[in-house]
């Protein structure tokens, strides 16, 4: 696979059946052969964050080997779920009609996030199975939000409780109202099931808030069947914030969580058929 430059294209529009969404693409199609098509989306608690919160993990995917299209999703300040997971799928349905040009004939689908942007992707790997329209070959999930209660080791440990922190509020802007906390496709870590969904790649860090969400929900995958694999930064990492400044060279985890995205794309990547030998 020829290697792919991790700077961003000017920004650009996805056109789906809602409308239009911004978006930024890193990399470029191959020379020859094909690499990962990942739709990115970034974190903000469901209320905040940009395209610009998003190249950090963007570039590194793109270093990996992947061409990737990170979404500017809608925000839930004023449009609650599922809003942002339909628009997502829609950008995700369009990016599978045009990953020929985008990254190679027969180029695999993936879908990565960090925090709220982890979340959708998760919804949206729920969505692709229930609705069998595109095909996944993997989920990338970067200490995604995904239990509203709120209520893990990992938050009091951060001394991040419930009560005013930022994830709270995203919670409550994002569901828009309590019920909503019992949809799969909103809290992934309450779905009863899980099986037949693409296989994951649960990344977070000893010290991020939201480690014990990513543990539990690799656990949950595992014993549901799904290949799913759980790798832990070792701290002080001082994510997920971190996460959402831009890439430096020297960041401890950057070289180590780039290659742990390239093996996952090596493993996860359809194998092309041998030709059947002649009669």
């Amino acid at each position: 696979m020829s290697a792919v430059t991790s700077a961003p294209c000017p920004d650009t529009l996805i056109e789906t059946e809602a409308g239009s969404l911004p978006a930024r693409v890193y990399g470029a199609r191959p020379a020859k052969g094909t690499a990962p098509l990942v739709l990115h989306l970034h974190g903000g608690a469901f209320t905040g964050g940009t395209l610009e919160c998003g190249a950090c993990m963007a570039t590194l995917l793109a270093q990996a080997g992947a061409v990737v299209v990170s979404l500017d999703y809608p925000l839930a300040c004023t449009n609650p779920f599922p809003y942002a997971l339909t628009a997502a799928m829609g950008a995700l349905a369009a990016l599978h009609r045009r990953r020929t040009e985008l990254a190679g004939r027969g180029a695999p689908l993936y879908v990565a996030g960090e925090e709220a942007g982890g979340n959708i992707a998760a919804g949206l790997a729920m969505m692709a199975r229930d609705q069998q329209s595109v095909p996944l070959a993997g989920q990338i999930l970067i200490s995604p939000m995904l239990d509203p209660c709120l209520a893990t080791n990992s938050l009091r440990e951060a001394e991040a409780g419930s009560c005013g922190c930022k994830w709270a509020d995203g919670w409550q802007r994002y569901l828009g109202s309590p019920d909503k906390a019992a949809h799969p496709y909103a809290a992934p870590l309450q779905s009863s099931r899980l099986q037949g969904l693409a296989p994951a790649l649960v990344v977070s860090a000893e010290d991020c808030p939201l480690r014990d969400e990513s543990v539990r929900y690799a656990e949950a995958l595992a014993h549901a069947g799904v290949p799913a694999e759980l790798h832990l930064i070792d701290g002080p990492t001082g994510w997920p914030d971190s996460v959402a400044r831009p890439p430096a060279p020297r960041t401890g985890w950057a070289d180590g969580l780039r290659a742990v995205f390239a093996r996952f794309f090596e493993t996860t990547r359809p194998r092309r058929r041998a030709p059947a030998p002649a009669a």
